[in-house]
Parts: C-alpha cells; sequence; structure tokens
C-alpha cells in the first residue's frame, strides 16, 4: 500500500508539479515533491513543517510518547536527551566502532553458517505499511476487523514488555556515577528530578519504554534493509562489486576495516551512498504536519494539515542526478575518483526530524559493508543469472527487497 501511495505520488508529482493535494480518504494530504521544494519546507520553513502527523495506528501504540510520533515540549525533551546521550556515547565516534566491531564478526558468522535471520522488528514494520493497516488509518472504525492491527498490538506489547524488563534489570543495578547507555541516564534523570519535587516531568516510565522501543526499531530495520539492498546490488552488477573489492583490497587488505579508511575508500562510499540513494528506503519519509496556518509557495496550508515530503523525489530528482533511476556510483565521484557530497542526498531526511542516529548509522553502514565485501564474493545462486535478479521492492512501511537468495562465497 505505501509502495502504490508513493509510487501514485510521483505520477501526481510529473502532472500537477512540486506541491500537489491528494485525499487519503477523508484526509487531506499535501504532497511536496522535488528537492527544492522539500528543502524550502523542511530545513527554511521547518518550524512550520515540523511537527510530526500521528496517524491512529502510531497513536494507539505510542499515546503520544517517546521520540519518533510525538510532538510538543515532551519530543522536544525526549529529542534532545536522546542526541545529547547517543553523541555522549560516543555515536560516530571511536566509541561506536568499537562496539560495532565486536559485531562483525557473529554478522560473518551467520552468513558462514547460512542461518536465516528474522525479527519482530522487521515484521512490525512491514504490517505497518500493509494495505489493511493504511485502511485502518483512514477510517479507525474498521479496527476490530483487521487482523494485521492485531498481531501488530501483540509485538508492541511484547516490545512493551521486554523493554519493561530491561529497564527493571538496570534499575536494580544502577549507579548513578557510573551510567552504562541510554535507560540508566534516563533513570538517574527521573531520579534526580523527583528528589528535587519535580514529580510532573517529561521523565515517566512512558517516555523512556517507547523511546527505548523507536531506537531500536528505527535503527535496526533500516541499517538492515540498507545493507540488504547493498548486497542484492553487488550481486546485480558485478562489475561495481569488483571495484569495491579492488579498492578495499589496495587500501585495507586483509585487516580489519575502521571508520578511519573511509577517507581513502571513496569509490566504496559512493557505492554506500548510492545504495542508500536508489533503495530509497523510507520513499514517503514519516508525514508530518503543519504546525501553524502557513503560506508556501503561494498555497495557504491550515495549522495540523498532513504534509508527505516525498523524499523519493528528492533522491531521484531529474534536476539534481544525471541517471537519477540507475544505480551509479559516480553520482558520488569527481572526476579524479575522490567522493563528493551532494545536497540532495536527503536519505536521512532533514531539518528538525531528521533521523538522530545518522551519525551511528552511516558509520554501522560503512563498517558492516566494507566487512562483508572484504570477506566475501556475492553472487546469484546456480541457475540465476544477475538479469534475473528483480529490484521491485517488498511493499511495507519501509521499502525492502523482495525475497532473493545469494550466495555468499569466501575470498579469504
Amino acid at each position: 500500500m505505501v509502495y502504490f501511495m508513493y509510487t501514485l505520488s510521483v505520477q501526481l508529482s510529473k502532472k500537477y508539479g512540486s506541491i500537489f493535494t491528494v485525499h487519503f480518504g477523508p484526509k487531506k494530504v499535501v504532497v511536496l515533491a522535488g528537492y527544492k521544494t522539500v528543502k524550502q519546507a523542511l530545513v527554511n520553513q521547518a518550524e512550520d513543517f515540523g511537527d510530526r502527523d500521528i496517524t491512529p495506528v502510531f497513536y494507539d501504540f505510542n499515546q503520544g510518547h517517546g521520540i519518533l510520533f510525538a510532538n510538543g515540549d515532551s519530543w522536544k525533551e525526549m529529542r534532545r536527551f536522546a542526541l545529547t546521550n547517543l553523541r555522549d556515547f560516543g555515536m560516530g565516534k571511536k566509541g561506536s566502532e568499537e562496539k560495532i566491531l565486536e559485531e562483525i564478526p557473529y554478522l560473518i558468522e551467520v552468513l558462514e553458517k547460512h542461518k536465516g535471520m528474522a525479527d519482530r522488528a522487521k515484521e512490525s514494520v512491514h504490517l505497518t505499511g500493509s494495505a489493511s493497516i493504511q485502511m485502518y488509518n483512514m477510517f479507525p472504525w474498521l479496527g476490530l476487523w483487521i487482523n494485521n492491527l492485531t498481531r501488530l498490538k501483540k509485538n508492541i506489547a511484547d516490545m512493551k514488555m521486554e523493554v519493561t524488563e530491561l529497564v527493571r534489570g538496570l534499575k536494580e543495578t544502577l549507579n548513578p556515577h557510573m551510567c552504562r547507555g541510554f535507560v540508566d541516564s534516563f533513570l538517574v534523570r527521573k531520579q534526580t528530578l523527583e528528589e528535587s519535587g519535580n514529580m510532573d516531568s517529561f521523565y515517566h516510565d512512558d517516555n523512556l519504554v517507547f523511546s527505548v522501543g523507536n531506537l531500536f526499531a528505527a535503527g535496526t530495520d533500516t541499517t538492515g534493509t540498507t545493507l540488504r539492498w547493498g548486497l542484492l546490488l553487488m550481486v546485480k552488477y558485478p562489475h561495481i562489486q569488483d571495484q569495491v573489492q579492488e579498492e578495499i583490497s589496495r587500501v585495507i587488505g586483509s585487516r580489519q576495516p575502521l571508520v578511519e579508511d573511509r577517507k581513502n575508500l571513496p569509490y566504496t562510499d559512493a557505492v554506500i551512498h548510492e545504495t542508500q540513494r536508489l533503495a530509497n528506503i523510507v520513499p514517503m519519509s514519516i508525514p508530518h504536519t503543519t504546525s501553524r496556518d502557513v503560506t508556501f509557495q503561494g498555497y495557504f496550508i491550515k495549522k495540523g494539515t498532513s504534509v508527505i515530503p516525498l523524499l523519493t523525489s528528492v533522491l531521484q530528482d531529474d534536476s539534481e542526478w544525471e541517471t537519477p533511476h540507475t544505480f551509479n556510483p559516480s553520482h558520488f565521484l569527481d572526476e579524479q575518483g575522490g567522493f563528493v557530497k551532494r545536497d540532495a542526498f536527503m536519505a536521512f531526511s532533514a531539518g528538525r526530524r531528521v533521523c538522530l542516529g545518522e551519525g551511528l548509522a552511516r558509520m554501522e553502514l560503512f563498517l558492516f559493508f566494507t566487512s562483508l565485501l572484504q570477506r566475501f564474493h556475492f553472487s546469484p545462486p546456480p541457475g540465476v543469472t544477475e538479469d534475473d535478479l528483480d529490484l521491485t521492492p517488498l511493499l511495507g512501511f519501509t521499502l525492502n527487497p523482495s525475497p532473493h537468495q545469494l550466495c555468499a562465497v569466501s575470498r579469504v
């Protein structure tokens, strides 16, 4: 359903321009298309377009708490606190790198043993984008008859129970002078406020549970999905895989890739960015809403209007990318083969709602991707050619590669 909605929106933008209105059931939605228009809204008029449109299904599960699906002072405080703590605990720095490097051998082991990977967060993201859940968002009274909603509710209840148990265990061993992570920092802040007599702060159990859940779900599904796209594209375009592996072998050799290697691996870095651009895993962003009445490009938009910044129209804008619908790492390379940043690269969105884990995600993608390409050569299974590999995405809240099998042959 999400895939259909974003495909329809792209088609409509070609006919009606960079700003137009659609109706999803009784709900009026303004769609913004193209790099210049989306940037103007999310960056130049960030206050006007910075609120989150909280659909019925997300209100059911978050009740306005947490980070992703919240607004107002609670959202501001939770986002600020999360961003500060992620940075304090080394997001995008050496501390995070060490943790990621610890995980890489386990991922390699999974591939070597050919064991599948599946989790509840992935299923929930898929269900959220299903047609039945989108119908529920349009017509909430249908909820009693939607099986996917029941499955989602169970997943969310299980998540809450697991996070609550995690918090309980950490609370029992809490040392205010030695915080071990985000939960400890939150508990210490909560305790300090309560001791000072502030019993009505935003640091309560619901915000803690849903913030942890938001960070986990957003931080695992998106990175995992991008890596799956990356491996599929390497198999689809083996000559690009060969160039990545030649660069890795020449620059790094057999030692473990490190973040500091990125500057010496421009082609590999370009391939990762191009994967994010073409994979376009959150094509419609997460819907925004106007925080006040606003006049935008000559149109009057009322406060509370749902707004979709069509990220796919930015990442595949004909006026910004030389070959927008083709996998082309040269989009991020200059004539000398050096890496170049592109302003229209909005894979993490932009403005007030830009992904707060962007630094961590970039680090994870680089380290996991280079480590896998260093260790394995990926190819289609016997009897399948590169031309047989279908790049049509799997429907869901995010765009995943359709189910496929790849062969990982050790290069060591």
